[in-house]
């Protein structure tokens, strides 16, 4: 017999009934119902209810035994009686008479519990992670990952892309978020970086004559951390394509991405229908640039009915240039209770609040109510019901001033609203690109021009755009949305050495710091680059999403908490001085 097992935990069943096995696993739970002892035993696989009474002899051995003992157990197999099958376990027909135990591993008083749904801090949960990541719901998550991670894999070979693997330690690029440096022992004084995506060696490997390339790519970006973002590394589906136009990525990418959903999704919906979104539609209906298309609520421009109005507050500020006046229909939400829970949102969200209209039956007829209503006058009021469809028990909420100050609180006000009433369908998934972002953006305090996305973007209209405004440049860059949360990122790639240098030029790179920068590329543009684009998709969000989580350490085995640490390996830690000396450097104490 096998030193360790002859079956796992998961596959007995009624046809081994008398047979003689071994089992090794962990024990999950310990039962002692009046001299005889059951232990549910674990391993990877599944879980054996095995018992012992006094007649056995390791007995006395079985009754040291504690939670996530590490064992083997040699045993006999036997039939449960008919009422106390469990139906709920593969195994539940039979249980395993303990003849012989070994304790592989002894046990410590455990920081966490692994039986059972009990919560504790993350804190605890990311310093034993090992302990957490063997309860069921936390294995369930890991080995969904690995199972959406092959799917993809198999997706992408069959539309003839080839997977090919970048280098880790590189230079530094201008990605949009800070790099990780890595000092050079042989080059003292200049650092590596490692990079934050692969984006200019896929470029190249299309210089290079790779048709279709894709990867399961680390990427490491030392960023402030979100619930929905690691703050050091993540994983993403890079993928490039020669010869391509925007919808070639998108016909490429949504066959593979809409599959694994349907795969993994357990019986969600999954849209058919992408719809194409500008970038300043998204901001104008959903306040952000990855909507949530599962709730129906569409933002508009209201500012003509209260221009002039009587509530001077908004009035005096649409005198200025660039403001707006934007409402949010709240389909079922005409209640004054409600009304003032969402203007104690907007306050809560750094603005002095919401105004609102809500509509209701007062017997004679339809009626307008709450103090805009009665500021603006009932022929405005309703103008504003009209335009945006609403009706008796419906209400709508506003915001006024430069879109730019209270874009974002509209777009959360949104989701609060949609949620609370219902009007978020559940149990879907709802995607969307979004198309025509800002090749730029202008710092609102210096006004210094900078790239809004990605840098090595091609801006439509091609040089002949970058000769005006700036700020009025498009680029070919997209992303897609899936229930609030940005999957994919990617662009139709600038392969133009003189697009480039301008391109840089009006975001305040001079030509030589280009080549400085980015040699590798602008030289290979001079050698026949193709025209190519493509995107990434984020693995951990894809996971996050088909594991109905919010929280993305909930799919990554070993992240790091909050503040970028990792309490389990104490990471980062301090330099040892030989190894300082040995790089040349020092560190210099922060007060």
């Amino acid at each position: 017999m096998h030193a360790y097992r002859s079956h796992s935990c998961a596959a007995l069943t009624a046809a081994n009934v008398g047979e003689t096995i071994r089992l090794s696993g962990w024990v999950h739970r310990r039962r002692d119902h009046g001299g005889v002892i059951f232990i549910d035993l674990r391993d990877h696989y599944g879980i054996t209810q095995i018992l012992c009474d006094p007649d056995s002899p390791v007995f006395s051995e079985v009754e040291k035994l504690r939670a996530e003992y590490c064992i083997r157990i040699d045993g006999v197999v036997k039939a449960r009686a008919p009422e106390l099958v469990n139906e709920k376990l593969p195994t539940g027909e039979i249980e395993v008479y303990i003849r012989d135990l070994e304790v592989l591993g002894a046990a410590a008083e455990l920081p966490l519990q692994v039986f059972g749904d009990q919560e504790y801090p993350e804190e605890t949960r990311l310093k034993y992670r090992y302990l957490d990541l063997r309860r069921e719901k936390m294995q369930n998550n890991m080995m969904l990952r690995s199972d959406v991670v092959s799917s993809i894999r198999k997706r992408m070979w069959e539309k003839d892309f080839r997977e090919f693997q970048t280098p880790i330690i590189t230079a530094s690029s201008p990605e949009g978020a800070r790099d990780f440096l890595v000092p050079s022992r042989q080059h003292p004084g200049k650092f590596y970086a490692l990079p934050q995506a692969p984006q200019q060696f896929k470029q190249l490997l299309m210089v290079s004559g790779f048709d279709k390339y894709f990867q399961i790519a680390p990427c490491f970006r030392d960023e402030d951390p979100r619930a929905d973002r690691s703050p050091t590394d993540f994983y993403q589906l890079d993928l490039e394509m020669s010869f391509v136009e925007q919808q070639d990525v998108f016909d490429t990418i949504e066959p593979v991405l809409r599959g694994v959903f349907e795969e993994f999704g357990e019986g969600a919906s999954v849209d058919q229908d992408w719809p194409l979104i500008s970038y300043a539609d998204s901001a104008l209906w959903y306040g952000t640039d990855k909507p949530d298309l599962r709730n129906p609520i569409k933002m508009q421009v209201v500012s003509e009915h209260f221009a002039g109005s009587g509530f001077a507050i908004f009035a005096k500020l649409l005198e200025q240039e660039g403001t707006q006046v934007r409402a949010i229909p709240a389909p079922k939400g005409g209640s004054r209770k409600f009304c003032d829970r969402m203007n104690k949102f907007a306050q809560e969200q750094g603005l002095p609040g919401m105004g609102y209209i809500f509509w209701r039956d007062q017997g004679e007829g339809m009626e307008a109510a709450g103090p805009l209503a009665k500021n603006i006058g009932p022929e405005r009021t309703e103008a504003i019901r009209q335009q945006l469809d609403l009706g008796v028990g419906d209400a709508a909420f506003f915001l006024a001033g430069k879109p730019s100050q209270f874009e974002a609180v509209a777009g959360r006000a949104r989701t609060v609203i949609g949620d609370e009433l219902g009007l978020t369908e559940q149990n879907r998934f709802a995607f969307a690109w979004i198309v025509d972002f800002p090749m730029y953006e202008a710092d609102e305090e210096t006004g210094k021009i900078d790239f809004s996305h990605n840098p090595f973007s091609m801006p439509q209209g091609g040089l002949e755009a970058l000769n005006g405004d700036p700020l009025t440049v498009l680029g070919y860059q997209y992303d897609l949305a899936c229930n609030g949360y940005e999957l994919v990122s990617g662009a139709i790639r600038n392969h133009q050495p003189e697009i480039m240098f301008k391109a840089f030029e009006l975001a305040g790179y001079g030509a030589d710091e280009v080549r400085k920068r980015f040699g590798g590329m602008v030289n290979a543009f001079q050698y026949g680059a193709p025209p190519h684009g493509g995107c990434a998709a984020g693995i951990d969000r894809i996971v996050m999403l088909l594991a109905d989580t919010a929280n993305i350490r909930e799919v990554i085995l070993f992240p790091m908490n909050q503040r970028a640490e990792d309490l389990m390996m104490n990471a980062p830690s301090d330099p040892m001085p030989d190894q300082l000396m040995e790089l040349g450097l020092r560190v210099i104490p922060q007060d």
